[in-house]
């Protein structure tokens, strides 16, 4: 990131990605959903299996399945209840329960 900003002669303090329209905002929502949808396109995905959401759930879902800690996944995502977790990584809610048992945050 830290490259990134340098590159564009940015600080710590700027955001990220900037808006097309007004260069002291972020990207939009939109904005980002349509850069996504062109990558997917460009190296001959299907668009419909791929989105903004999916690319946020990707990271956390590696996590998972590299530590199995539920917990963690859980402040990543920020949810407030360990079951709303299970239901986004599609665990199943007996393997969720034990882990998130045994696992101390």
């Amino acid at each position: 990131m830290r490259a990134w900003l340098e590159r564009r002669r940015g600080t710590l303090n700027d955001f990220g990605f900037l808006s097309r329209n007004d260069y002291m905002a972020h990207m939009s929502t939109q904005q980002y959903a349509r850069l996504v949808h062109g990558w997917v396109v460009g190296i001959g995905l299907p668009a419909q299996d791929y989105g903004t959401h999916s690319l946020r759930l990707t990271k956390e879902s590696i996590i998972y399945k590299a530590t199995g800690n539920l917990r963690a996944v859980q402040i990543l995502l920020g949810h407030a209840k360990i079951g709303s977790t299970v239901r986004y990584l599609g665990v199943d809610v007996e393997d969720a329960l034990k882990l998130a048992e045994r696992t101390e945050v």
